[in-house]
């Protein structure tokens, strides 16, 4: 992406590696600061107007998901079982299911984006060879039928964890965002299109969609 945060600038322009920037400026890291960049170049509440997508577009998701689930194999599948398998918080389900589908449906590969280790992972194990993701820290001690439990969720770029404690998968996924905006990252040409849909249709940021987002977008706005 293009466009750079003013206070990113000085910085960025130098092209320094994210560890780098994260152990010389640690607080342009934190989340506060995130949205309060992402304010200040944009003009939008990150959080506020990547949730109100997330809202409005999570059941017209969900819908195109079931209705095509036999196109897209196992993972599709597996994330609408999960789904139905809740008993509480279902509200917050679908929502994550609708993220966690969305590179499913979009044919690219979710398990680019969307990583998990165990508690007692290193972060340096956790985050080898990931150049954009987001990291689910799960329990390592349950019993054997059991579901390990999230403890954490973190993003990582260029091999470093570089935010942790977030609340949910669309927060995690609004920071990452704001971080590839900020930090003049390029898109990870395998999740092109799921970070180009987040970016254009629920952030609504940015020139034209591919011709593969506005498809998307079409099969949306006919659901509305």
């Amino acid at each position: 992406m293009q466009c750079k945060f003013c206070s990113f600038s000085a910085v960025v322009d130098k092209q320094p590696m994210v560890a780098e920037l994260k152990d010389r400026w640690p607080t342009l890291f934190f989340k506060d600061q995130i949205c309060e960049e992402f304010v200040r170049i944009t003009n939008k509440d990150l959080l506020g107007t990547f949730r109100a997508a997330v809202e409005k577009y999570a059941p017209q998701l969900l819908s195109l998901y079931r209705t095509r689930k036999t196109e897209f194999g196992k993972d599709l599948k597996e994330i609408l079982r999960k789904l139905d398998d809740e008993t509480a918080n279902i509200v917050r389900h679908r929502k994550e299911a609708a993220m966690k589908g969305l590179p499913v449906f979009l044919r690219e590969d979710p398990n680019l984006l969307f990583k998990q280790c165990l508690e007692t992972d290193p972060d340096d194990v956790a985050a080898k060879g990931v150049t954009v993701g987001i990291l689910y820290v799960l329990e390592d001690c349950v019993a054997e039928a059991s579901s390990p439990k999230i403890q954490n969720i973190a993003i990582i770029l260029e091999e470093s964890i570089v935010a942790k404690d977030l609340q949910d998968t669309p927060s995690a996924l609004a920071y990452l965002l704001c971080l590839l905006y900020a930090l003049n990252i390029p898109y990870p040409e395998d999740l092109k299109y799921t970070l180009e849909t987040l970016q254009k249709v629920f952030m609504e940021i940015g020139p034209k969609c591919s011709n593969h987002v506005r498809s998307l977008k079409k099969k949306l706005c006919l659901l509305k």
